[in-house]
């Protein structure tokens, strides 16, 4: 898969989201990320590794604890995709837009005439 792939694979999923989200507020530990959640250890374990093989976290051995980062640059590249298909959505809306104000134009010089 390629790194696009990976990052869209690990958002796919609310609790990879919510690990995330979490991590967007400050880093944690293995054990703090998995206290919310109402699954085993190795389920857990499996979010982290596919957000951890995504390169969304970084885990960082510190003593017999391991933190997670948040790490931004697949994000940054998610954002960056998703941004070229916003621009066209705008650029839709504003041609539909267009229409519809000539065709409401068109229909008030009906009713004059």
């Amino acid at each position: 898969m390629d790194a696009l792939s990976d990052t869209f694979f690990a958002l796919s999923d609310p609790t990879r989201r919510a690990i995330l989200q979490r991590l967007s507020v400050s880093e944690a530990t293995v054990g703090e990320l998995a206290q919310p959640f109402d699954m085993s250890a190795p389920a857990i374990t499996k979010h982290l590794k596919v957000l951890e093989r995504s390169g969304l976290i970084r885990k960082e051995k510190d003593g017999q604890l391991r933190r997670c980062t948040l790490q931004q640059a697949p994000l940054k590249g998610a954002s960056e995709w998703l941004d070229h298909y916003s621009q066209f959505w705008e650029e839709s809306f504003d041609q539909l837009d267009g229409v519809l104000k000539k065709m409401v134009i068109d229909k008030k010089a009906e009713g004059e005439g």
